[in-house]
């Protein structure tokens, strides 16, 4: 029996084309592709930040007035336990309740290792969000309760980023340099009440 080999192979190859354009096409549709979270990679020794906030506790309600329905302002934040040799802080915001996995809505790096972060304010460097913009985004949850996760890093380098630079560009850059770690989750949905100051901030 004679198998026309160039012919096989060539048609073969062909198909074989067309099934991994077909995949990339479909990973782009999907936001498979470019949206991929780099996991942060701790040191050994990384130690424990404690984050809280006078404005709610852990796992309460976070005020309306820090959500896209109030005032869309940063809540402060209050931080304990910074190491010694901290040379600079990163706060990371994010919603992981979206069907796409994570929205990030707030980065921001280059702080000074100081132990209050206050309302309102721009305490570093902000980078680029899920916003597409370089600003704090309050939650905004399109139906139901999102957790909301305020994560802070303590680094023992200032990281040489711009704003143009996203979550996924600064979990890289401090790669080796996280000596600490600390996360506050406050909830939100709309609708909710608007709540007030826990404690005063001292």
């Amino acid at each position: 029996m004679y198998f026309d080999c160039p012919y096989i192979f060539k048609h073969v190859s062909q198909y074989i084309h067309m099934k991994k354009v077909a995949l990339i096409v479909l990973l782009v549709i999907t936001g498979c592709i470019g949206q991929a979270e780099k996991p942060e990679k701790l040191t050994t020794e990384a130690k424990e930040l404690i984050i809280s906030s006078p404005a709610f506790e852990h796992n309460g309600n976070i005020p309306s007035r820090y959500g896209c329905e109030g005032e869309n302002i940063n809540p402060p934040l209050v931080i304990e336990g910074i190491p010694e040799g901290t040379v600079s802080l990163v706060l990371i915001v994010e919603d992981p309740d979206v069907p796409q996995g994570i929205f990030v809505h707030w980065v921001v790096f280059n702080i000074n290792p100081e132990t209050i972060i206050e309302e309102n304010s721009i305490p570093g460097i902000e980078g680029t969000n899920n916003f597409r913009n370089n600003v704090y985004g309050g939650p905004c949850p399109p139906s139901g309760t999102h957790r909301y996760v305020f994560i802070v890093y303590a680094l023992d380098t200032i990281l040489g980023l711009d704003s143009t630079a996203t979550k996924n560009d600064v979990i890289e850059a401090m790669e080796g340099h996280i000596l600490a770690r600390g996360e506050l989750i406050g909830l939100y949905s709309k609708g909710q009440s608007h709540g007030f100051l826990l404690q005063p901030i001292v």
